[in-house]
């Protein structure tokens, strides 16, 4: 069993309050959790309106799948137009750990 995690560290755009800043991350939050059933949620930076940190994890028992995913999430977000992708940071947890 492994489990796969990603953070990615965002900047947002023309965002002037944290209710403006709700309607852009849900949106990412959702649909990473709806493409790929992973667990995602913003995980810090919650009082500041112009930054984010999203969390996912997932569980796999193969390497390849759970890499494969784990690409297509850190897309995603990089892809989005409204968001800065500032960093990533990708860990992966196996048995042994």
């Amino acid at each position: 069993m492994l489990v796969g995690t990603l953070s990615f560290d965002l900047l947002l755009g023309d965002v002037r309050s944290l209710k403006e800043k709700r309607s852009v991350v849900r949106p990412i939050v959702a649909e990473l959790q709806r493409k790929y059933a992973v667990s995602a949620a913003e995980v810090d930076h919650m009082n500041l309106h112009r930054r984010a940190l999203i969390g996912i994890a997932m569980v796999s028992g193969d390497a390849g799948h759970l890499t494969d995913v784990l690409d297509r999430c850190e897309r995603l977000v990089a892809g989005r137009p409204e968001v800065e992708l500032l960093s990533v940071r990708r860990r992966f947890h196996g048995e042994d750990d």
